[in-house]
């Protein structure tokens, strides 16, 4: 094999083994993901699979004599003449130039959420502590000490008595 559909196939059978499918296995969380993960990598097995067995083999070589013997010389030489004329012109990536800092620009977009989404779990994490803490102290605990947690509603509920407005 030789040209454009050799190429392809080395990059895809490269790309296969470059691919870490257990270590993105482990990222995915929810059972459609991994359903979806799941289509992804047979997809994927199924091109590669095809482009290894499909262009991997050389095309039989033409038996020119067998045609002249049935057809005549001339004709046969013409169309030899025209098949061996052919080039097959080199792939020029156009596509991906175009395409590159849009995808750069969304992986510093996704890395800046990523790093978002860190940071709201930390908060959230402590937040369902701080919740918890208080579901077991709630059954004892006394206004004051509710309210030097929370100073805000203490200074809610103040402001409230002090204008005289009782919730009515």
């Amino acid at each position: 094999m030789s040209g454009p559909a050799k190429k392809v196939v080395d990059v895809a059978f490269k790309a296969g083994k470059t691919i870490d499918w257990e270590g993105m296995a482990k990222l995915v969380v929810s059972d459609e993901a991994r359903k979806e993960f799941a289509n992804l990598r047979r997809a994927f097995d199924e091109v590669n699979t095809a482009l290894q067995t499909k262009f991997s083999q050389e095309p039989e070589p033409i038996d020119w004599e067998y045609y002249r013997k049935g057809i005549g010389s001339r004709l046969v030489d013409m169309y030899k003449e025209a098949y061996e004329s052919i080039e097959i012109p080199k792939y020029v990536d156009t596509v991906t130039p175009q395409y590159k800092p849009k995808f750069d620009a969304l992986v510093v977009e996704l890395k800046e959420a990523e790093q978002k989404s860190l940071q709201e779990s930390e908060r959230l994490e402590k937040e369902i502590v701080e919740v918890q803490e208080l579901k077991k102290k709630i059954s004892t605990m006394t206004a004051d000490e509710y309210f030097a947690k929370h100073p805000e509603l203490k200074k809610k509920f103040d402001d409230e008595i002090r204008n005289d407005y009782w919730g009515y």
